[in-house]
């Protein structure tokens, strides 16, 4: 039974190690916090969204980071400090402009192909995440807005996602609590939204039932690997220790660049932090004001998520300051003043707010498959689209595997 090492306890470390262990492996998980998904993965938007497919790499968004640097609160704020490796990244992004609408629509693809293995998995393994099948509405201000998300919806379609324009009225009907006015929106009946921290979790008590060794709280020191083997060695508080396994699979979000450096590979993960608010919804009249179902304003960069009775979850803006975790107020102040805006029933009074760096390659896709040894594999780099692609690229990584192994 050959050995393999995954570095990282997120979205994509769970999964990847669910999948290799599904198909035989011996698998042994890394992780430096206590818990699984305590970073990414810990309180993002909620949706599975096949309808965010859509790529950033359009000029759209370069013109929209430049007009945005001098405001504090913009829904894409970029930090001018220059470093070499933000340099590199958006060089790298805007050359791959080209491809945005082939990467759109394989991210499409993509997200329509994770549902089938993540629903049946969390069945599989009696996994309770605040599921919600009620579709995704985006909404649009303007015509300019709606016109765009027209084109975007062509691309979606050669992905193979049905998503339909609805007027004002028909906003309404899909989710009376909504104020505001509205040129008009579009609606993906097929999209869903739930809890990705409950969800790692359930399938890491999954992962642990098919005898997958769990090292929380160790955080990796060093990394190497030649043409047979790769080695990990970790430090868990105490001391360390040294393994020795037959392949290593990177899942380390954020920390992936500076390991696949040590393996001999350029991997140009940029964090994008991103934030949230949970509105806790502990009176009856916010409860029936709050949305049921899932909302996408793409002028404001802003998604919600309704997590059972008494959760509201709002998500958004893009930042790139580093790995700066800082949870700012200028950054928040915007999350709970669009709630009171859309939903004016809702009680903001109690709001839980948080900040994560999402893993960014240049060209938003996800690194997946191997390096260039043959011991080493990435599934890493997701960007806003972790827990959406999840569950297909864990596969992929875990059926090129047992190829190779």
């Amino acid at each position: 039974m050959k050995r393999i090492a995954v570095i990282g306890g997120g979205i994509t470390g769970i999964t990847t190690a669910y999948t290799l262990a599904k198909r035989g492996f011996d698998v042994t998980v890394y992780e430096k916090h206590r818990y699984a998904a305590m970073e990414t993965s810990f309180a993002n938007g909620g949706q599975l969204s096949a309808s965010n497919a859509e790529v950033w790499n359009n000029w759209q968004t370069v013109m929209k980071g430049i007009k945005w640097m001098s405001r504090r609160d913009a829904p894409l704020l970029v930090n001018p400090k220059p470093s070499w490796h933000k340099l590199s990244w958006f060089a790298e992004f805007m050359a791959a402009i080209p491809q945005y609408e082939k990467n759109t629509t394989e991210t499409a693809r993509l997200a329509i192909a994770a549902r089938d293995y993540l629903f049946a998995w969390a069945q599989e393994e009696g996994i309770d995440f605040d599921l919600k099948k009620q579709g995704i509405l985006h909404i649009y201000r303007d015509k300019a807005g709606f016109d765009h998300a027209a084109r975007v919806s062509r691309l979606l379609s050669a992905g193979g996602l049905e998503r339909r324009s609805v007027t004002p009225d028909e906003m309404k009907a899909i989710e009376p609590t909504l104020a505001g006015d509205y040129y008009g929106g579009f609606f993906t009946e097929s999209d869903s939204t739930g809890d990705i921290h409950k969800f790692t979790n359930g399938l890491a008590d999954a992962i642990q039932r098919l005898g997958v060794k769990t090292c929380y709280g160790q955080t990796v020191t060093e990394l190497g690997a030649d043409e047979r083997n790769a080695w990990v060695t970790v430090d868990d508080g105490t001391g360390q220790s040294r393994d020795t396994f037959d392949g290593v699979v990177i899942c380390a979000g954020v920390g992936s660049r500076g390991l696949a450096k040590k393996l001999g590979d350029r991997v140009n993960i940029y964090p994008v932090k991103g934030y949230s608010i949970t509105v806790e919804l502990d009176d009856e009249a916010s409860q029936k004001a709050a949305p049921t179902v899932s909302l996408l304003d793409d002028a404001t960069k802003i998604v919600t998520s309704r997590l059972g009775d008494g959760r509201f979850r709002i998500a958004g803006t893009a930042e790139f300051s580093g790995y700066n975790r800082d949870i700012k107020d200028d950054r928040i102040r915007p999350l709970t003043r669009w709630v009171e805006q859309c939903f004016p029933g809702v009680c903001t009074r109690k709001v839980v707010p948080w900040a994560g760096l999402r893993p960014m390659l240049p060209n938003m896709m996800p690194k997946v498959g191997q390096g260039s040894l043959p011991t080493v594999f990435y599934n890493t780099g997701h960007g806003h689209l972790g827990w959406t692609l999840s569950a297909i690229t864990a596969e992929m990584v875990a059926e090129e595997m047992s190829r190779k192994f």
